[in-house]
């Protein structure tokens, strides 16, 4: 009798919580995962597992940026690589054996079920703010990836009425026992998912701190709670969250385009995927600088840059300038996305940019102005000192997502504004069977096809 594929991957990802007692002698493998965590130190170390999971080269190390471009690849960037992955992805080719999807899956729902774990045994955690902080954070890191998951697998919101085309599967319960693990439930609609997101989120936006050092606090889960609500082309919620985080005050734009992926935690990042010399995606022959750098001994330069996309910069943008340049690593004499240059730096999810960006848009939408004009907030992204451009005076809705097209470029939207836009990448519309992940075949197989496929796998 088969386990599915998120069951067998839950109960492992509970094991890996285990005792972390320096006199336990028991091997980490032989734990059971039903009495792994024991007390409120188990608990946290629960959650510092959510990160390393999370940052992952799999989910928020590199998928969910690389992903994102290689499906949107048309007059945007090109595959050079090996890997038949990804090639797939950007061909629109993919098998329902497809080793990114399957990945990106298990990995997400492993995630997942840590936070349920952390969830499930909450009460161990005696202080009220330390039990509030790390129920939030558990609560955002179930809330996020059901998120990612869902806009992958699932046709995007505002493809079938009512949104009950089929999502995900909600998983709000751990699985720590082997009857837990041949339960099989099937997918929930796309609808049912988005309203789990902003349940989850909202709940984590009262228990988190405003300030968790490098961790999600309440802004970091406010900001994602915007894009879920951009997603879903509820402007009016997308503004309001956007601006709550903006008129926060924790975060400013660098006045350097560089800046924010040159250095570490600065002003101008809402979270960020920590990375360092000995802990990083790209030491394992994954990470954002291994597939788009061209430098002397730093990445395969497996993603290019296609003319198309970088002629739509002016050509005295500093982003476009400091952004790209001409490989002199492998692949050289191409031109390579410079957001990425190193395997231990930090990996920006979410920027204050992003949240001006959708305050401006939703603003103008709305025919409102709330925080403040889109001119201003806008004149955040574009000015002389940032990027060597006039301030545009009077900005129309097409300059907003002109400016979000080149400002967020290579960092993990693209597919997802091509989807909420309504658009297309090539021949491709932005609801098209061939634009979904398909749902790994192993889970299909082991439910009995409780778990029903995506169209065209």
């Amino acid at each position: 009798m088969k386990r599915n594929i998120i069951a067998s991957l839950l109960l492992g990802a509970a094991v890996m919580v285990s005792c972390n007692k320096k006199l336990d002698i028991e091997p980490r493998q032989s734990i059971d995962a039903a009495t792994a965590i024991q007390n409120a130190s188990d608990v946290e170390s629960a959650v510092i597992g959510c990160y390393s999971l999370m940052g992952s080269g799999t989910l928020y190390g590199t998928s969910l940026f690389l992903d994102a471009d290689l499906q949107a690849a048309e007059g945007y960037c090109s595959w050079r690589g090996t890997f038949q992955s990804q090639r797939q992805i950007a061909n629109k080719t993919m098998t329902r054996d497809n080793g990114e999807a399957n990945t990106l899956w298990t990995s997400a729902y492993q995630a997942i079920n840590m936070a349920n774990i952390v969830l499930a045994n909450i009460n161990l955690v005696t202080d009220a703010d330390l039990k509030n902080q790390l129920e939030g954070e558990a609560l955002f890191t179930r809330a996020i990836m059901h998120f990612e998951l869902v806009r992958y697998f699932g046709l995007p919101w505002g493809a079938v009425a009512g949104n009950t085309q089929p999502g995900i599967v909600i998983k709000t319960t751990p699985t720590t026992t082997e009857e837990q693990a041949f339960a099989k439930a099937p997918r929930n609609t796309v609808a049912d998912v988005y309203t789990q997101i902003i349940t989850d989120l909202g709940a984590a936006i009262n228990k988190l701190p405003e300030d968790n050092g490098t961790r999600a606090d309440k802004f970091t889960a406010l900001a994602f709670l915007s894009r879920v609500y951009l997603q879903q082309g509820n402007y009016a919620a997308a503004r309001d969250a956007a601006s709550a985080v903006i008129e926060s005050g924790k975060y400013a734009m660098n006045a350097s385009v560089r800046a924010v992926f040159d250095n570490k935690n600065t002003d101008e990042s809402i979270w960020e995927i920590q990375q360092n010399d000995q802990n990083n995606a790209g030491t394992a022959n994954n990470g954002m600088a291994t597939f788009y750098a061209s430098l002397p001994g730093i990445g395969r330069a497996d993603v290019r840059m296609v003319a198309a996309f970088l002629n739509t910069y002016n050509v005295n943008d500093l982003r476009f300038n400091q952004w790209y340049y001409v490989g002199t690593g492998a692949r050289p004499g191409n031109f390579y996305c410079g957001k990425w240059r190193s395997f231990s730096m930090n990996l920006p999810v979410i920027r204050i940019a992003e949240m001006y960006l959708t305050r401006a848009e939703c603003n103008l939408r709305l025919g409102t102005t709330v925080g403040d004009t889109p001119a201003n907030d806008l004149a955040e992204i574009r000015n002389p000192i940032r990027t060597n451009l006039n301030v545009i005076a009077a900005p129309t809705l097409a300059d907003v997502l002109a400016e979000r097209r080149l400002e967020l470029a290579f960092e993990g939207v693209r597919i997802h504004d091509i989807k909420r836009l309504q658009g297309a990448t090539g021949s491709f519309a932005w609801n098209s069977n061939l634009l979904v992940f398909p749902i790994p075949q192993r889970e299909v197989d082991a439910t009995g096809g409780v778990i029903v496929q995506n169209p065209g796998y």
